[in-house]
């Protein structure tokens, strides 16, 4: 894929780049903002601007990127660029917004890096930018064709359920009297709502009910957010939205669902499924999915939150619908012993007393030191790493860490 010659080039001049990525992507964005700054109100969250999560999210993949096109240059990070271009995809990101970013992306490198920016350095960083874009316009542009387009449409909210202080639950069906797309459990859908200053902001939620009902439901933490600001979007919700109102949905995006047919020749397959906090939602919708399809394999329950009162949708009976599932809650604040709905213990998540069989696939999601933790714990146990997916919310970060 990369040109032998760019290898070379970028191999050599990757600690440099890397190590100035930080203030690359930020004068990237400040650029971008100054020249498009509807972008910054309409398009990317505000909230993550403002705490620079997004900014190390870019650095992150790009070298990300850049390492696997070193060390592996006639091949790709697949898995990596289908996360990106599901998130992208939600947000209805088109085609041309890349030449966008290439224009001030290079402008910010060159005005880092000054005159150590070659044209042959410029050239081979180049070429790592237009694989990684070309890559994920193809991948978005499948994803739109296969959804029938990239178009909002409006849900009016029929339905909504406190399930604690601080996590509503908003059920919702088409506004126009048309038809529900399904989805695959697992998947989120892109929220746009209008704010009191103008802006139109996007989040992402997790569908939290199983496919199969004509409804969508998704369930929204409201982000407090202590030294920073609160959530823009997630704080509208829960004070402004209620049963009557409307709300502009993408279709459903999202590459964390369940591998195979749990239907099929996959209904005896060993599966464990691991949540923290708010990570709860996307779990419940495949716990709702392997029920509905009778999945005989056994099911491993793993969900850790601070108290049992800010565990949303505890309540939910999907896995005592399953025929070999075991639960398992831990709570930082509190513990007791609750026959009916499995073990709590107190402290963090820790899979030790708990045995895995072989073949188990893992699905993970949560706080990104949660996952991290559970990823390791799993591999100890003998699950395969390529058997671990993982779902974040908001930039991913993963790579950010990694790089």
């Amino acid at each position: 894929m990369l040109s032998e010659q760019s290898v070379a080039t970028v191999r050599a001049t990757l600690p440099v780049v890397g190590g100035a990525i930080g203030e690359i992507t930020e004068r990237f964005y400040a650029g971008l903002f100054a020249a498009r700054p509807e972008l910054l109100r309409d398009l990317f969250n505000r909230g993550n601007q403002a705490a620079g999560t997004q900014r190390q999210a870019l650095a992150g993949s790009i070298a990300a990127f850049a390492t696997h096109l070193v060390d592996h240059p006639d091949d790709r990070p697949d898995a990596m660029l289908a996360r990106i271009a599901h998130k992208h995809a939600s947000l209805a990101i088109t085609a041309e917004q890349y030449a966008l970013v290439h224009e001030h992306l290079f402008a910010a490198i060159a005005d880092v890096l000054g005159e150590a920016v070659t044209p042959e350095v410029a050239a081979a960083w180049d070429e790592v930018y237009w694989l990684m874009a070309n890559a994920l316009i193809a991948i978005e542009k499948r994803l739109y064709e296969e959804r029938g387009g990239s178009e909002w449409r409006e849900w009016e909210v029929v339905g909504r359920v406190e399930e604690t202080a601080d996590v509503a639950t908003f059920r919702l069906r088409p506004a126009d009297g048309g038809p529900a797309a399904d989805f695959r459990a697992g998947q989120y859908v892109s929220v746009q709502v209008g704010l009191p200053d103008g802006a139109r902001q996007i989040r992402q939620y997790s569908l939290s009910a199983a496919p199969g009902s004509p409804l969508r439901q998704i369930s929204v933490k409201r982000v407090r957010g202590g030294t920073a600001p609160d959530g823009e979007v997630s704080n509208h919700l829960h004070a402004r939205v209620h049963v009557g109102d409307r709300l502009r949905l993408s279709p459903p995006y999202g590459d964390l669902v369940l591998a195979g047919n749990p239907a099929g020749n996959d209904a005896a397959a060993p599966l464990l499924l691991a949540s923290a906090g708010i990570g709860v939602t996307p779990i419940v919708a495949m716990l709702g999915q392997l029920a509905d399809t009778g999945h005989q394999g056994p099911v491993i329950v793993v969900h850790g939150d601070r108290s049992p009162a800010e565990h949303a949708l505890r309540a939910d009976p999907y896995a005592g619908k399953l025929p070999d599932a075991s639960v398992h809650f831990w709570y930082e604040e509190a513990a007791r012993r609750d026959g009916a709905d499995g073990s709590h213990r107190t402290g963090r998540v820790d899979l030790t007393g708990i045995a895995v069989p072989e073949g188990t696939r893992a699905y993970l999601c949560g706080p990104l030191p949660f996952m991290r933790a559970v990823r390791a714990q799993l591999i100890g146990k003998g699950v395969a790493p390529a058997d671990i997916h993982y779902e974040v919310f908001g930039p991913d970060l993963w790579l950010a860490r990694e790089s």
